[in-house]
């Protein structure tokens, strides 16, 4: 009963910790978790071994869905988006505060938009400032009963270059090309003026000259949202994390599979 009772209450702390809005605390509650599945390993083998192998189970638990769903995926190679109406204000998280501060900043609207990647929906409302030289994009992810949403601001170079600030909470699923850099903060960091100006510090730390950007035209921004993801698709191509599939589409081939496993790893140790 005593064995119980402490993995009982390691586990509601847990999730306690885990409920929390600041870092530290849901930091915390991971860590937690692992003591929790510790501890349960250990009474129920007696070894410390077996309470090590409860806590590294949890790394390698992201290999369910990767040899499963994962492995089973196809996607285009072009993906083409397509005007959508708005969702609800309800199931758009912090999308209406995120517009009101970017037309506070001087960017005016420009498209509603969206794809489909792999059963995943993504909603776009595009946003530009010819002033700031920059595009800004607040964009919903919707898949199963999951949604959540971030915001992005992105300027291009004369030559291709494109530099891009974000707060999406996850790591990325492909391989960047060389001329895309992306400087990610945190996700719970919502307020855009905050972002505008990381993005602003981004630029100034990149060395770049706000001269040398260039003027976004709205009558392209969806072009060049597709033509940007053709050439990170066609990157990875090149590296092998993808494969052809055949029909227009590619699938993650083993060293795709084994790339996303380190990106699990990266936001499981984030604990965003």
């Amino acid at each position: 009963m005593r064995e119980t009772l402490i993995v009982s209450g390691l586990i509601l702390l847990a999730v306690a910790l885990r409920s929390c809005r600041k870092v530290f605390p849901r930091k915390l509650g991971g860590l937690t978790f692992l003591g929790a599945s510790f501890c349960l390993f250990f009474f129920v083998t007696g070894s410390l071994w077996g309470g090590g192998f409860g806590v590294v189970i949890w790394f390698f638990m992201p290999w369910l869905e990767l040899l499963t769903r994962i492995r089973r995926l196809r996607l285009p190679i072009d993906n083409r988006l397509r005007p959508r109406v708005a969702p609800n204000p309800a199931f758009f998280p912090n999308a209406e505060e995120a517009a009101s501060a970017m037309e506070e900043a001087g960017f005016e609207h420009t498209e509603d938009c969206g794809w489909e990647w792999g059963g995943m929906q993504q909603y776009f409302r595009l946003f530009w400032n010819p002033e700031e030289r920059a595009v800004a994009s607040v964009c919903l992810c919707e898949q199963s009963e999951v949604a959540f949403s971030f915001i992005s601001v992105t300027s291009r170079g004369e030559q291709g270059q494109l530099w891009r600030t974000t707060n999406f909470p996850f790591s990325p699923t492909f391989v960047y090309p060389p001329d895309v850099r992306w400087n990610h903060v945190p996700c719970e960091r919502n307020c855009f003026h905050q972002i505008l100006r990381d993005h602003q510090e981004f630029l100034h730390r990149a060395k770049v000259d706000p001269d040398d950007l260039r003027i976004p035209d709205p009558e392209e921004l969806i072009g060049e949202i597709e033509a940007e993801m053709r050439h990170c698709i066609d990157h990875n191509l090149k590296l092998g994390i993808i494969r052809p599939a055949g029909d227009g589409f590619f699938e993650y081939s083993p060293r795709g599979l084994f790339f996303l496993w380190k990106q699990y790893l990266k936001d499981m140790v984030r604990l965003c």
